[in-house]
């Protein structure tokens, strides 16, 4: 699968596209939409700037009232990374007072396929931004995410085909005592997935996270491993929702999330795209329904021919 859309809403707000250069539209207040900001290489403007189309929109709105901003395609992500939009970013920090919501990298697989977006140093964002709320990534390659802190961010949300070991790793000793929300889309290692299992211990205890309820770990060729490793996990008590979909998730995960500690407290457990058997499906919808949880299991496969080779793979790669 690739994604074919862009955002819709960010941080509760309807997404408006911000005019192409020598384009008229009726622009809504400032505050009332999420505002993406792209630039097209085949369009009638294809040799604008991302930067360019930035001073453009900070001419036009009054971006102190500018709660969301998406950065959608830039000039070549595939060959070129996202550091002039950074540092445009980062350096208009001040004149947005009220951004709460930032996402970087709204790229569909029509412009550029997931696993081809060059990415870079994203912290400074958040470093220049300590009031965000939101903030959110698409693309692994090439992407750097050292430890930070941050005081008020309450969801992270990074989107990849195949995300490196550092930066898991960088997320993972990152202080985020506001973070309600981690979503992290590892991938596989066929584009550029290394972290290991252990890299995500971190996750598993929470202890940097003491606000977690929202816990996604997904799009993985190890999700089995995943789930075995969330099954003792002291985090997942405190979790409302667990989101495993995506990946490789089979009748070995599914048994040890049923052999594990109860998940009868959670409101929602997403295993959608998933390699489950249906005896084991029936197994879970039979233990954790009745208590009121909201089992997605939606997107079955094939299981694979055990003596076979195992051909699992992840709803988002290439």
């Amino acid at each position: 699968m690739t994604i074919s859309e862009h955002l819709q809403e960010l941080h509760g707000l309807p997404v408006f596209d911000f005019p192409e250069a020598g384009f008229e539209a009726k622009l809504p207040p400032a505050s009332t939409v999420a505002w993406r900001i792209a630039v097209d290489e085949y369009g009638e403007n294809s040799d604008e700037k991302w930067t360019s189309a930035f001073e453009r929109f900070a001419a036009s709105v009054d971006v102190s009232e500018v709660r969301a901003l998406i950065v959608g395609m830039w000039l070549e992500p595939y060959d070129s990374g996202p550091a002039p939009i950074v540092e445009a970013l980062a350096g208009a920090a001040g004149r947005f007072p009220a951004l709460r919501a930032l996402f970087v990298g709204d790229i569909t697989g029509e412009q550029c396929e997931i696993s081809w977006i060059t990415q870079g140093l994203v912290t400074p964002l958040l470093d220049s931004y300590p009031e965000l709320l939101e903030f959110g990534v698409r693309g692994g390659q090439g992407l750097v995410f050292p430890p930070v802190r941050h005081e008020r961010l309450r969801s992270l949300t990074v989107e990849t085909g195949g995300l490196d070991g550092e930066v898991v790793r960088g997320i993972a000793a990152s202080e985020l005592p506001a973070l309600e929300r981690l979503d992290l889309w590892l991938g596989t290692s066929e584009y550029g997935a290394t972290a290991e299992i252990g890299d995500l211990e971190p996750f598993f205890t929470g202890g940097r996270l003491p606000r977690l309820i929202h816990l996604a770990l997904r799009n993985s060729d190890m999700q089995d491993l995943i789930a075995a490793g969330l099954a003792g996990a002291p985090v997942v008590a405190r979790l409302e929702s667990l989101d495993l979909s995506m990946g490789t998730l089979g009748d070995e995960g599914a048994q040890a999330l049923l052999g594990g500690q109860p998940l009868t407290h959670l409101k929602k457990l997403d295993l959608h795209h998933h390699f489950i058997g249906g005896a084991m499906a029936k197994r879970l919808a039979e233990t954790l329904e009745p208590a009121g949880v909201e089992l997605d299991l939606a997107d079955e496969h094939e299981i694979p021919d055990p003596d076979g080779w195992d051909h699992r793979y992840t709803a988002v790669a290439e």
